[in-house]
């Protein structure tokens, strides 16, 4: 791995995995269009690592907020909104990850990492993702926000996260923001709570992979610019959420998918 290629891969993870456009799908394509090493899965969950700090920092406050909640609804049996948040989060996550690992394993199985299958995958992915994302958000209202969000709906937005680990390209931010608007969330709020929803998910894949880490240049320059330009992008998509909708991202989904697939039996 090469400072460069760390730059790059960097700078990919930043941008695909706060939008809904796939980081997984990224990082094995780019690789693979520059005809560059695999990437070893220690390097992609650092990429992660960066993210979950960019995530972490920017919702620093709300998730001390949160687990202070948490923590008196349980302790001083003091019920707060910020409470009720925390557990939603916490019982939409056990199942969530529960699942995601038993169909990551079987994905691999079916979608061998590299192979041509698994390209043809991620560009399909990326194709019926991107479709469902745009009508999904052209035809749904938004009537609930962030304050307002109800069990069940916490509950199968996280779960739908486990789809992302059984078809490579799907995306956990597609998905969850793609589920939350199926369920009337606003856009703003549908970014919002998938940011804090993926947070245990990475986190919990970050300490399973944190003894293979090989700490070197090419990784921390890849960690601190994912984490960077992580930063950036969350504040960006927010911002842009409260006029703009996920139709750019729609098709950029549609036309990168079909790109795979020209280059995939070109080759």
């Amino acid at each position: 791995m090469t400072i460069l290629q760390a730059l790059i891969l960097g700078i990919v993870q930043g941008l695909t995995e706060l939008l809904p456009v796939s980081s997984s799908a990224h990082l094995a394509v780019f690789p693979w269009i520059f005809q560059w090493e695999e990437i070893p899965e220690s390097f992609d969950i650092a990429l992660h690592f960066g993210t979950l700090l960019a995530i972490s920092l920017f919702f620093i406050k709300d998730w001390l907020e949160l687990i202070k909640g948490g923590w008196n609804q349980v302790v001083k049996k003091e019920k707060t909104r910020e409470g009720q948040m925390f557990w939603y989060l916490v019982i939409a996550t056990i199942p969530a990850g529960i699942l995601s690992l038993i169909l990551d394993k079987l994905s691999g199985k079916i979608f061998p990492e590299g192979s041509p299958i698994y390209l043809i995958a991620i560009a399909v992915a990326l194709i019926v993702m991107g479709i469902v994302l745009y009508f999904v958000d052209k035809k749904a209202k938004s009537e609930t926000d962030y304050e307002n969000i109800s069990l069940g709906q916490a509950v199968l937005i996280g779960i739908s996260q486990a789809i992302a680990a059984a078809f490579p390209g799907v995306s956990r931010s597609g998905i969850t923001m793609t589920v939350a608007r199926t369920l009337k969330v606003d856009r703003e709020s549908a970014a919002k709570y998938s940011f804090l929803l993926s947070t245990p998910i990475i986190f919990a894949a970050v300490l399973v992979s944190l003894s293979s880490f090989e700490f070197s240049l090419a990784f921390v320059i890849g960690v601190l610019t994912s984490f960077v330009v992580g930063l950036f992008v969350i504040r960006f998509l927010l911002n842009y959420l409260k006029k703009g909708s996920f139709k750019v991202f729609a098709i950029y989904r549609m036309i990168f998918g079909i790109i795979i697939l020209v280059l995939t039996f070109i080759r």
